[in-house]
């Protein structure tokens, strides 16, 4: 429907990505809400069997895999007899030059949202067979095992550090729940935690805000915080914190780095970051 009267009323260029981008940045914060019962960034959990096959099997593992590759190929094949057909070359000459498309008798309108509409449903597909965790837990191992992990560099004796649930309770009620069962921030809670197991001196965060909701976002800043003040078990730490949401560096920082490219292109003191502009120069 969007697509229908966005075309219509040929709106294009920049202004046509910006409305897009808009529209899916709402819907993603709509879907990240748990009140929708979507399960946040994690997504819906404890999936273990699809058309009536146990997931975690191998050969069911194996069976997904070639379909993916399959599907994949697919698409290929088809954006490229789309790409060498009549109706590929009009949309060339679409994107090259609508005005002179019309006053040849074709209508860009169905053009334009059919094409936009396809390349919807083979991102819509593609997300479907490929859901990346960017927080990289164990999702079959219990939170305890999780934090366990952390501990890899340490003797098999050692014990969690209770510190870990002063900053992270929830960890502490959800000790025996698999890591795949939690919410999208609860496992972010749990990535840190498992990090800090190891008593690191750098703790580098990225994007540690990514599809969480605020009540947590602020949660983990108080601990990012607190780490930077006071370290942890009384061993001091350094914390490289890589975040584009401008307010919750801002708010944490007490030196800062602008990259662009790969290349710093400003830096300075936490406190100067308004002064600096630089939200102007993080800003989409």
């Amino acid at each position: 429907m969007f697509g229908w009267f966005a075309f219509r009323s040929r709106i294009k260029g920049v202004y046509f990505s910006i409305i897009t981008q808009a529209l899916t940045y709402a819907a993603m914060l709509l879907f990240f809400r748990n009140e929708t019962g979507f399960g946040g960034n994690n997504g819906f959990t404890d999936f273990k069997r699809i058309l009536g096959l146990p997931i975690a099997t191998p050969d069911t593992r194996i069976v997904l895999f070639v379909i993916t590759g399959v599907t994949l190929v697919g698409f290929y094949l088809l954006a490229r007899a789309i790409v060498n057909s009549k109706y590929g070359r009009v949309l060339q000459a679409i994107r090259d030059a609508e005005t002179r498309v019309m006053f040849t008798g074709y209508n860009p309108l169905a053009y334009k949202l059919s094409i936009w509409t396809l390349s919807a449903v083979m991102c819509a597909i593609a997300g479907a067979l490929y859901v990346p965790q960017g927080r990289e837990i164990f999702s079959r191992l219990t939170v305890e095992d999780n934090l366990r992990m952390g501990l890899a560099v340490k003797p098999g004796s050692s014990p969690i550090p209770a510190e870990l649930f002063e900053l992270f309770p929830v960890l502490k009620q959800m000790i025996k729940r698999r890591g795949g069962d939690l919410s999208g921030g609860q496992q972010q809670q749990l990535a840190i935690a498992r990090a800090l197991a190891a008593a690191p001196k750098l703790l580098i965060l990225d994007e540690p805000t990514e599809g969480i909701q605020p009540s947590i976002i602020k949660d983990i800043g108080r601990v990012i915080r607190m780490l930077a003040d006071s370290g942890l078990n009384g061993q001091r730490m350094a914390v490289v914190l890589v975040e584009q949401y401008y307010d919750f560096a801002a708010e944490l920082a007490d030196q800062y780095l602008v990259m662009e490219r790969g290349e710093v292109i400003a830096r300075g003191l936490g406190r100067d970051m308004q002064a600096d502009g630089v939200r102007d120069r993080v800003a989409i």
